[in-house]
């Protein structure tokens, strides 16, 4: 949830261009990222999360390639992306561990 934060406050530097491009993208994967996790864990069954869990990891993966894309934009490219950077990679990883361990 703090990586979904991090994403509303780094689009506030974003050109008002971008509101219904690449922000809304962004901020929609972003919000499915914590949801699927959540949704997964209360179906009960460890097949189930786990595939809940991949669709996270696949939102990840989808949000660092429109990091990626608004990085190299010239309007968005001096932005700081840093902490954003941190948080997706952290949870990315936490995401591997989690889905390896629950390999059936």
């Amino acid at each position: 949830m703090d990586l979904v934060v991090e994403i509303y406050t780094l689009k506030e530097q974003f050109p008002k261009s971008e509101l219904y491009g690449l922000v809304s993208q962004m901020r929609r994967v972003a919000i499915s990222i914590p949801s699927n996790i959540a949704e997964g864990r209360v179906r009960g069954h460890r097949k189930e999360y786990r595939q809940f869990l991949l669709n996270a990891y696949g939102s990840g993966a989808e949000l660092e390639t429109q990091i990626e894309i608004a990085k190299r934009l010239p309007r968005m490219k001096n932005l700081n992306y840093s902490k954003v950077d941190n948080l997706l990679q952290e949870i990315m990883k936490m995401l591997n561990k989690i889905t390896a361990s629950l390999r059936t």
